[in-house]
């Protein structure tokens, strides 16, 4: 574990791989090496042998269980201890020749494999190393009595341990290196999921706004002698459509029985709906939702403009799955390209919606033909699963896509390409270095000829530093580099396997046996592992040719030639395994888990933050919207009444500038101005607008705190206003004078809503003089803004 910090997925699943990887390779060694000294133990030493060597075999079978089913560690460091000890004492019982090369093999690998099995717990691993190493000395001892101790094994141990902890050291950096940058992305695409997730809300949010209580309010604002009872069942309706609380959906929902539910309005409003709904249709409920919702506002819209009272609501599946919902009627018709993207019931309410989820919408119109809206949601086999979340506006929890997927698999994979690589690299410099120098420059009178053997150490030498430049440049080895390179690594093996005495191969004189694998993994490490497999065998066979063209070995020898290519080339290809299966299998691995984390993540946040956004709107509404919607609905506020019908034209006028605020407008300060008028003009008002200078960027708070008063006086005045925006270098001021304006009666008509904190630059004058009201806000703001003024 790592301290003071969480093990990435790439880190925790490289220290399972490579626990796993130690306890099979070192268990399959033991049991492999301990039936050979078996058969090759003379009879009467078999007892003893066996003595020794079966519970060594016992304990490797508890230790492949224990994977499985975990058991006290202390009880697995025991049983690890307990097979090198008995392995290593099986020297004196196993007798024979090759009997010392056996038990070092076992030994050997079965310390370098502790370092994998213990990765996590390096001095367990340790220990294990030395324990290792004192019972392969006793034994040798004790087998050799008239003989000191060999330290030329022990040392080469010793190597192998501090290979193998530096190797997967620089594996578990790599790994973690992979973990930080998937963690910083992940960072980054989880706030733009959770932005995007925001954005998406807020527009469902002000269109529901829009449907619902602005254009109840608004109604209300241009009030006559009409009847009025359809009105507190709407807004108790409004009221509930406003508190809803965010949430997360799944599943599906048949949208013939949701269109069955569209309200046709009460009265002389009503739309009588002719339905052709070729039913059932499931489809996910979000776009189920906002299909309603956009056909709810079609229908509202043909009770408000079209001057007909029939339409006709026809839905059915396409020929791609697909849902196609249309609503048509005969009435005066309009022209779409005409009308402003501030007018909310076609651009936000229907074609934003749709767009939202993932579909279109489409209007077919022109003056005295009718108008026809066509809404379609293409099925994608989007439909909501588990682990997906979809909110209750219908928008889905932006799920990571197969690209994405991909991508991150492909750089741990990268990142743990590049630490194998250096492994290979750093073993093959320290074996050629240390062990392979040291028996070549011992040995140069065995050789025939000596220069051939140095030539071929040098060429690994020149293989490994072409290899080397490339790896630290970050680059990969090219295909002809790497082509040429294992030739020159064929060809070294071949000169030092043919030029050696009868008799020395894999012996103390054979220097490149052992370490040109390490060479080939190192420049075949990007491959599949029977690539590496085929170099091993041909590398094998031509040494073997080489033991057989000086002359026939022995039994005895062949065993030994034998046990050596377990030692060294066995190894190696395990070491090949080990790379590939980090490579092929736990990047992928790591990738599904980092992305498992990171989608519960984003939905935590984002929920978290609906959550958070729906109180805040809320709580901007409570001070007026609500008060005014719950006394509508509860009789307590009568329609009829002027002041009532002044507040709601002053809430519709805020709504609309709430409205506009999103618009991507090159002024967005003068947008909302204009959402405002346009309200004041439906209430038959005249206004007019004036702009002075250029317009510079202004803080989406500071326009809330400028245009309030103007919303709130237009929303009084009955007859005429005028509104002036005046841009100075070091000022904003937006002004309104309003005739015929209504006096006050509440407070809350003519200040901000509570929760709007008041920006420390704007201030606000209002003066009345009789009839007419003055109001005027001002923020001043700094010369450096970049706004170049006449």
């Amino acid at each position: 574990m790592r301290r003071g910090g969480h093990e990435g997925n790439s880190e925790r699943l490289v220290n399972r791989t490579v626990e796993r990887y130690g306890v099979w390779l070192r268990s399959a060694v033991v049991l492999l090496c301990g039936a050979l000294g078996l058969v090759r133990a003379d009879g009467a030493d078999v007892p003893g042998a066996l003595s020794l060597l079966a519970p060594a075999a016992l304990a490797c079978g508890v230790r492949l269980r224990a994977l499985r089913r975990p058991l006290p560690l202390a009880l697995l460091w025991t049983l690890d201890a307990a097979v090198v000890t008995l392995v290593g004492l099986s020297q004196p019982v196993v007798g024979g020749e090759g009997a010392n090369a056996m038990v070092e093999v076992a030994v050997g690998i079965s310390v370098i494999a502790f370092q994998f099995e213990w990765a996590t717990r390096p001095v367990a691993g340790v220990a294990l190393a030395g324990a290792g190493g004192a019972a392969c000395v006793l034994g040798d001892v004790l087998s050799s009595p008239g003989h000191g101790p060999d330290v030329v094994p022990l040392v080469r141990m010793l190597i192998q341990v501090g290979l193998s902890r530096a190797g997967y050291l620089i594996v578990r950096a790599r790994a973690r290196a992979a973990d930080r940058s998937a963690a910083v992305r992940a960072a980054l695409r989880r706030e733009a999921d959770v932005a995007a997730a925001r954005r998406a809300t807020e527009r469902e949010y002000l269109a529901t706004l829009h449907d619902t209580a602005s254009a109840t309010l608004l109604m209300v604002s241009q009030g006559d002698s009409r009847d009025w009872s359809w009105l507190p069942p709407r807004a108790r309706q409004d009221l509930e459509a406003l508190s809803a609380m965010p949430g997360f959906e799944t599943g599906s929902v048949d949208l013939a029985a949701l269109l069955s539910c569209v309200p046709e309005g009460e009265g002389q409003a009503r739309v009588r709906l002719t339905t052709h709904i070729e039913g059932p249709l499931a489809i996910p409920s979000g776009p189920g939702l906002a299909l309603f919702n956009g056909v709810r506002e079609g229908v509202a819209n043909v009770s408000r403009h079209a001057g007909v009272r029939e339409a006709e609501l026809r839905a059915w599946r396409d020929e791609a799955n697909g849902v196609v919902v249309e609503l048509s009627d005969a009435g005066r018709g309009f022209d779409p390209d005409s009308v402003p993207v501030r007018r909310r019931g076609i651009s936000g309410s229907i074609v934003g919606r749709m767009r939202a989820v993932g579909g279109t919408a489409s209007i077919t119109s022109r003056p005295g033909a009718g108008t026809r809206v066509r809404w379609r949601w293409p099925d994608r086999g989007r439909a909501p699963q588990t682990g997906h979340a979809v909110r209750a506006t219908g928008v889905p929890c932006p799920p990571r896509t197969p690209a994405q997927h991909t991508a991150a698999v492909r750089f741990i994979r990268g990142q743990l390409l590049y630490g194998a690589q250096l492994v290979a690299l750093l073993i093959c410099l320290v074996w050629q270095f240390t062990i392979s120098l040291r028996r070549l420059v011992a040995h140069q009178d065995v050789y025939e000829p000596a220069w051939a053997q140095t030539a071929a150490f040098l060429c690994l030498v020149a293989v490994a530093v072409t290899g080397g430049a490339h790896l630290l440049r970050g680059r990969r080895i090219p295909p002809g580099v790497r082509g040429c390179c294992l030739g020159a690594v064929l060809a070294a093996s071949a000169v030092s396997a043919y030029t050696l005495p009868p008799g020395h191969s894999t012996g103390p004189a054979d220097w490149a046996f052992g370490v040109v694998g390490w060479h080939a993994l190192f420049l075949l490490a990007d491959l599949r592992v029977r690539v590496y497999a085929v170099f091993l065998g041909a590398h094998t066979g031509i040494n073997a040719a080489a033991v057989v063209w000086h002359g026939t070995p022995t039994a005895a020898e062949a065993a030994v030639l034998g046990i050596a290519t377990v030692g060294s080339c066995g190894l190696q290809l395990a070491i090949g395994v080990l790379m590939t299966h980090l490579l092929r299998d736990t990047a992928p691995a790591a990738g599904t888990a980092a992305a498992r984390e990171e989608e519960l993540r984003t939905r935590e946040r984002i929920h978290e933050h609906l959550q958070s956004d729906h109180k805040e709107r809320y709580r901007a509404l409570t001070a007026t919207t609500v008060p005014l919607l719950v006394g509508l609905g509860h009789g307590v506020l009568s329609p009829h009444d002027e002041e009532v019908r002044l507040r709601c034209g002053v809430e519709g006028a805020r709504m609309r500038r709430l409205f506009a605020e999103g618009d991507a407008v090159s002024d967005p300060l003068l947008n909302e101005v204009r959402a405002c008028v346009e309200v004041a003009e439906h209430q038959g008002v005249t206004v007019s607008l004036a702009v002075r200078g250029r317009p510079g960027e202004v803080p989406v708070e500071v326009r809330r705190e400028l245009v309030d008063p103007v919303a709130v006086t237009l929303g009084r005045t009955r007859s005429t206003a005028r509104v002036t925006v005046v841009w100075t270098p070091g000022a904003v001021r937006v002004s309104v004078v309003g005739v015929d304006c209504a006096d006050d009666r509440t407070e809350a008509a003519a200040d901000p809503a509570d929760g709007r904190s008041a920006d420390q630059g704007v201030s606000v004058v209002r003066t009345r003089r009789g009839e007419s009201v003055w109001a005027e806000a001002s923020w001043s703001r700094p010369v450096p803004s970049g706004v170049d003024l006449p």
